[in-house]
Parts: C-alpha cells; structure tokens; sequence
C-alpha cells in the first residue's frame, strides 16, 4: 500500500470478481467440471489483469509487488501444510463433551502456530475419531469455527489474511497485542456454546455408547521429528533481508519433512499435494486479479465509507465480505480502504492512527472467515476429509442457517458490543 496507488479503470475489477463468483458457485452447481477446468479459468482471469498493468497502465513494479506478496503467501502455506502432514495423531477411547472442549482450545492454540490449514489437516481425523460412535453436522462445524478460523486470529501465521498484513509491513506481535481479549471472548464464547450442545448430543446416546465415551483416551504421536521443521519455519517468519531467503528457508524445512516422513506416515494422513495444488493455482488468479480492485477502493474509500467510519463498518464490512469471498483479499481490500479514508501515506502512520479499525479488519476478516464454506482455505478441506469418513455435514444453506445466524453471528455481535462500540 503506498500514497502512489495507480488509478485503474473500473471495468477491470471485473475479472476479480467473476473469479471470486467462480470460485464461490462453480464447485456447488457443476464439481466435476469446475475440478477439470479451474486452472485454466484462475490463470486465464488473472493474464487479463497482468496484462493489463503491464502494456496498458505501464505498471510492472506493481505486478512485481504482488508477485512478491504471493510467493510469500503461498510459501509460508505450503511449508506449514507439508510438514503437519507428517505428524500423524492416533487416538484410541472416545470422548466425552469436556474432553472435546479442550480438544477444540489446544486447536485454536495450535492455529496460531501451524496456521490454521495446518492445525486444521492435524486435528480433524483424530476429531472424529474420537467422536466416531456419535459424531455428527455440529462436530464438524464447530471445528470449522474454532480450529480453521477463529482460533487463529493471534499471529500472522495464524491464518492467510493476517499474514498479507504481516507483508504489508503490520509488526508480527502486533495482532497479538491488539486482538487477545477478542480471540479469547471469541473462542471462548463458541466453546460454550458448542458444550451446551455437545452435551445434548451425548444425553442423547445409548448408555451403551455412553459408557464407551467415558472409557479413558490413550493418544499416539507419529512423525515428531517435524517438529524441528516447525520450529525452522517458525524461525523463518522473522527474517526480511535478503529478498527470499526466508522463503528458501521455508522450502527447505518443508522438503526436509516430506523426504525424512516414514512412508507409513504420510499414508497414515492420507497426504497427497493436491489440496495445496488447488489453492496455489487459485491464488495466483486471486492475486493478479485483484490487483484493481484493491487500486480503486484505495483512491475512492473516502467517497465510499465517509471520511472516518466507525471501527463497526470495518468490522461487519470485512467479515460479511469475507463470509462470502475468500477472507484473504477481503482483508487486503479493507485494508486499501482505511488507507483511503484515514489519508495515511505508510504502514506505520496507519497502525499509530487507526488501532482500533485496523484491529476491526483483522477480527472480521478471521471470524467471519467460517461463515460458510468458501470463506477461508481450510473450511472446505474439512467438510471433504469429513464427508470421505461417511460424517453428516450440512448443506451449504444448512450451514449458513442452523450455524452461523444461530451461533457465529452472536458472537461477533458481542465482540462488537465490547471491544468495537464506538
């Protein structure tokens, strides 16, 4: 983000937000062919916008920058994907509601320190494993909720958005300091809820089941070598020059993982690359596309949101856009816009001015990120890996309807209530 944002035609965030649309009803009203043709219609999409930026507006250090922020991204992503894919969890025992509890919080501490489609590929066969005699729609959902989003709101590991933040110059411990008391009445309000319903759900079983729920857990840990890899990557977050290098590190841990992971791991996991194929091809169309958007809602914020909005636009802005579009460029979008309207010219004017809206962004992009299937990375890879174990999950619709307006959305009406009510 800088004060000499290119002007571009309005015509162009068109291909950015075909490709969104794409990405948010193809795999529902045609799966087969969308899975046949989503690479050539994310690379096709996002050609256009390069080659807009380069032969008509002239702008190559524009696309360079982008390029630079996607390799990062994406990087950083697949680094954490390969190496929690060679930790493999065996549980035996079932599990009783306080035990899923703690469960659900070490997850939504782990999401900030494997991100949150690390903790997220970790943690859910294991889930319902433990939960295999009686687990059902609100199982997988609430893992949705706490371990593939929310929990992740305290580093820029923690999930996709935070860390474009974290590229954009926003101080790594930044989130951290802001954003804890919302993490904590975030996480801590959805793990009530989902007692209270998880509760019902065991009263409900056969005494039979209920007798083997209360049978104590044993837990297994394969593959802990990888957590030198972590800790290499981990590591790596915090250097900034040369350019790469902390990229190269990156890649090194994550091939040092998968060619040091017993086989029997990896097949323990059911790992395979192609999850992490789809979102980086995906991401390359999201990245160039968006190019334009992000341009023009930085020039025209001010006319759009007034000259200073209240920390509620940004954060019900933010999250209702990113419950419905992917929450990372949502962020960045967001995040063009309080440039707009605050008349900051860099990253630390906006941070000593804009606390609280910045803090906004962050909360709505990461929060509302699990409003629905779409809204972030990892929610559809657990709806997949659950519905391969034979686990009811709800429909899209269903989702939105019994999960989010009956749960999500409270929660995030009261952190506005405490934290954003100004």
């Amino acid at each position: 983000m800088t004060s000499n944002t290119i002007a571009p035609n309005p015509w162009m965030i068109l291909p950015f937000v075909l490709l969104l649309g794409a990405i948010a009803l193809a795999p529902l009203l045609a799966r087969d062919w969308w899975a046949r043709h989503y690479p050539k219609i994310a690379l096709g999409v996002g050609a256009v916008t390069l080659a807009y930026y380069l032969f008509v507006l002239r702008a190559p250090d524009r696309v360079l920058e982008v390029a630079h922020d996607y390799v990062c991204f994406i990087v950083l992503i697949g680094s954490l994907f390969v190496v929690s894919g060679g930790i493999h969890i065996r549980v035996k025992g079932e599990a009783t509601p306080p035990v899923n509890v703690v469960f659900l919080f070490i997850g939504a501490v782990l999401a900030n320190v494997l991100g949150t489609t690390g903790a997220s590929m970790l943690l859910i066969r294991p889930w319902i494993r433990m939960n295999k005699y009686r687990v059902t729609a609100h199982h997988v959902v609430f893992f949705i909720f706490v371990v593939a989003n929310v929990g992740g709101c305290l580093t820029p590991i923690g999930d996709p958005p935070l860390f474009l933040g974290y590229l954009q110059g926003i101080p790594f411990w930044w989130v951290a300091k802001q954003c804890w008391p919302m993490w904590l009445t975030g996480v801590g309000l959805l793990l009530a809820m989902f007692y209270i319903v998880d509760r019902r759900n065991f009263a409900r079983a056969p005494r039979e089941i209920r007798g083997m729920e209360t049978a104590h857990e044993t837990w297994q840990f394969d593959g802990l070598p990888n957590l030198f890899f972590l800790a290499v990557i981990l590591g790596a977050v915090f250097v900034r020059k040369p350019v790469f290098l902390r990229e190269g590190i990156m890649a090194a841990a994550a091939l040092g993982s998968y060619f040091t992971t017993a086989r029997g791991v990896h097949e323990a996991n059911r790992f395979h690359f192609h999850p992490l194929q789809e979102v980086a091809i995906l991401f390359i169309g999201i990245f160039a596309t968006m190019i334009p958007a992000l341009d023009w809602l930085e020039l025209n914020a001010r006319s759009l949101l007034g000259a200073h909005p209240a920390p509620g636009v940004f954060l019900f802005g933010t999250g209702l856009l990113s419950s419905v579009l992917d929450n990372a460029p949502t962020y960045l979008s967001f995040l063009s816009a309080l440039f707009g309207t605050s008349g900051a010219k860099e990253i630390g004017e906006l941070i000593r001015g804009e606390t609280l809206n910045l803090a906004a962004i962050s909360i709505g992009a990461v929060f509302l990120g699990a409003a629905t299937y779409i809204g972030n990375g990892p929610n559809f890879m657990v709806k997949a890996i659950a519905d391969h174990e034979k686990v009811h999950t709800p429909t899209f619709p269903g989702f939105v309807l019994k999960f989010t307006l009956p749960f999500l959305m409270p929660v995030l009406l009261a952190v506005w209530w405490i934290f954003f009510r100004v």
